[in-house]
């Protein structure tokens, strides 16, 4: 990715001080083209780059320039791999490590051990290809279809992609539906068959709120219930230690807001015997239907 490359050369001219143009095209692998606009980037991120010619010339940062004793120290370097290990469990590419090697960042990688983030989840096979496909299409501003299976059912999509998201432990595709004419997100894991088209599109501007992803859901659907002590773990792991109250019999007592009542109803499901709703009455009611239909499932 461009953004190591620079990270790379920014870093690699405060290790060695004066370096040649194509000693850097042959450290990152690319042409002696590429370095140079690299280099204009550099300047235009405000770090001053002077080239000079001649013996003992070539690539270097201006002499004075303040970027402390090093650009990154040892601790920043590690953060910076640990991101982008986790971005290597999604990814067929190992972006950290060469990177560490091109920069001779071993001793932050070695920092970056202590911590490990999979964001692949269990399906890393059918992940990796997918980001990979979205993120060529967002470079080339080409419109992508996939196949899309969601609660009102199944559609075939066709969208302007911007942005990968990673939101609520999942992955999502944020782009312009061109059927509703409006900016929507679509969860990576019920898309299928997805394909970059060859239709270009003129990049729009998303409007603020439309990146407030979550905006819209709300907690006004407040339920009270009372769960078993076995399921304690679920409700520290989900709402905190401090969510609920002991009752004098041992049961735990809560009361939380939820999306929707059908979110609610799915939430309650998941506990088995293991919960009881108290309130409002008309949800008291919604699970004593629900668990009768599931009851008459399996007497018919």
């Amino acid at each position: 990715m461009k953004i190591d490359r620079l990270i790379g050369i920014i870093t690699t001219l405060q290790q060695k001080k004066t370096v040649t143009a194509p000693y850097l095209a042959e450290k990152f692998e690319v042409s002696r083209r590429t370095i140079n606009r690299d280099i204009e980037d550099i300047c235009k991120a405000g770090i001053p780059i002077v080239t000079t010619q001649g013996a003992g010339g070539g690539i270097s940062i201006m002499e004075g320039f303040s970027l402390d004793t090093t650009v990154f120290t040892e601790q920043e370097l590690a953060a910076i791999f640990t991101g982008l290990k986790s971005l290597d469990s999604v990814s067929y590419a190992a972006s950290a490590e060469k990177l560490a090697q091109k920069i001779g960042g071993a001793s932050a990688i070695k920092l970056a051990d202590n911590m490990v983030i999979d964001l692949s989840s269990c399906y890393k096979h059918d992940l990796a290809p997918k980001l990979d496909r979205i993120k060529h299409a967002i470079g080339e501003s080409k419109c992508i279809v996939f196949h899309y299976c969601y609660n009102k059912g199944e559609a075939d999509k066709v969208i302007e992609p911007y942005l990968i998201v990673f939101k609520w432990s999942d992955w999502y595709v944020f782009g312009f539906c061109r059927e509703r004419q409006d900016f929507r997100m679509y969860k990576l894991r019920r898309l299928w068959d997805l394909r970059i088209t060859d239709e270009t599109f003129a990049p729009r501007e998303i409007p603020e709120e439309k990146k407030q992803f979550g905006l819209h859901m709300t907690d006004d659907y407040v339920v009270s219930a009372v769960y078993d002590p076995s399921v304690k773990y679920r409700l520290v792991e989900e709402y905190g230690p401090t969510s609920f109250s002991q009752q004098e019999d041992g049961k735990l007592y809560a009361q939380w807001g939820f999306t929707t009542q059908k979110g609610a109803v799915e939430w309650f499901l998941s506990f088995g015997d293991k919960v009881k709703v108290l309130d409002p009455p008309g949800m008291v009611e919604i699970m004593k239907s629900t668990l009768d239909s599931i009851k008459n499932l399996y007497e018919t």
